[in-house]
């Protein structure tokens, strides 16, 4: 029977998965070939690893403390978070970020917003960064089936877009990551990045992005992100599997059309545009009906817990659904 989720439980710091488990296990990687097929990468891009770091260091940052009543959960440790994860810029392995992102250079770093809106506008990093940020303890759950639970610190996307007069035609924002094979390997090679579209590129309907729980994210634990999370800035939305929380953005883009996102693009069988957490629709080759925890019990050691629809949220994004056919908007 699926674990009840209680929205109304408030997530306790110890509870927080460890950041250490998010970003050290491998596992087997996908690489798009010839024909969409995706093949298990052994190694990691470490080779491709090139200059020192020339971003800003880490530091603390002010926020208000969590307050929502978000569904509950063991937190992850904070080296977990920041040795597990994915970001193709940087390699097809967990652990291939956290080697091969050290040298992102995250200042300068602005943030464009155009599109469908009276007056485009461009913010830097660092006043971003001077804006009330708050901390948001939330659920991620991958398309590969495992999950972590993630102090997040940031802003709701809403104030970002507040920044410019949207036009009434606008029905979307598309999302776009830093173009720069320079910087990043997986960009210049098929071999390290698993042959994406560059650069990567993601959508909300802008219903959804105005939702109170979609959030910028500038830092996690305490801390300004590190590179291999999606330095200086990125999105999260707790709702979507986590291909949805696009990393390192560059440009936002107002449109009244649906914008292509690029795992929408190279499969779109199996990859929807919605991305919504749900145990009733499998991805086509393995079960989403339950996710491997990441927490304090080790990377081998994961237990299994059933899949919530919308990861848990759906008290808080369910309506925003109303009338659709989730089996055909997944």
């Amino acid at each position: 029977m699926p674990r009840r989720y209680q929205p109304s439980l408030r997530l306790r710091e110890s509870e927080v998965t460890p950041e250490s488990v998010y970003l050290s296990r491998r596992q087997w990687l996908a690489q798009v070939a010839a024909g969409l097929t995706f093949a298990a990468l052994p190694g990691s891009a470490s080779a491709f690893w090139g200059k020192e770091s020339a971003q800003a260091p880490r530091r603390p940052l002010k926020f208000s403390p969590y307050q929502g009543p978000w569904p509950g959960g063991e937190l992850t440790p904070e080296d977990k978070v920041t040795s597990y994860n994915n970001f193709y810029e940087f390699g097809t392995a967990k652990d291939d970020p956290a080697a091969n992102a050290q040298g992102l250079r995250t200042r300068p770093w602005t943030l464009t917003i155009d599109g469908l809106v009276e007056k485009p506008v461009t913010l830097d990093i660092d006043s971003l960064l001077g804006w009330p940020l708050e901390e948001r303890i939330y659920r991620l759950r991958c398309v590969e089936a495992w999950s972590m639970v993630i102090p997040w610190l940031g802003f709701p996307l809403a104030r970002l877009l507040d920044q410019v007069k949207i036009l009434g035609s606008a029905r979307y924002l598309a999302f776009e990551t830093l173009h720069d094979p320079e910087q990043m390997p997986g960009q210049r090679s098929a071999l390290v990045g698993g042959s994406l579209p560059w650069p990567y590129v993601e959508g909300l309907r802008l219903d959804e992005a105005r939702h109170p729980l979609a959030l910028i994210a500038v830092g996690l634990y305490g801390r300004t992100l590190p590179p291999q999370n999606g330095a200086p800035l990125r999105l999260v939305v707790p709702w979507k599997y986590g291909f949805k929380s696009i990393k390192s953005i560059v440009r936002l883009t107002l449109t009244d059309r649906q914008p292509p996102t690029t795992w929408n693009l190279l499969a779109p069988h199996e990859y929807g545009f919605y991305a919504n957490v749900n145990p009733a629709v499998d991805h086509p080759r393995w079960s989403q009906a339950s996710e491997r925890f990441i927490g304090n019990d080790g990377l081998f050691g994961m237990k299994r817990e059933a899949t919530a629809l919308f990861n848990g949220y759906a008290t808080e994004v369910a309506q925003l659904y109303q009338g659709q056919d989730l089996r055909v908007d997944y």
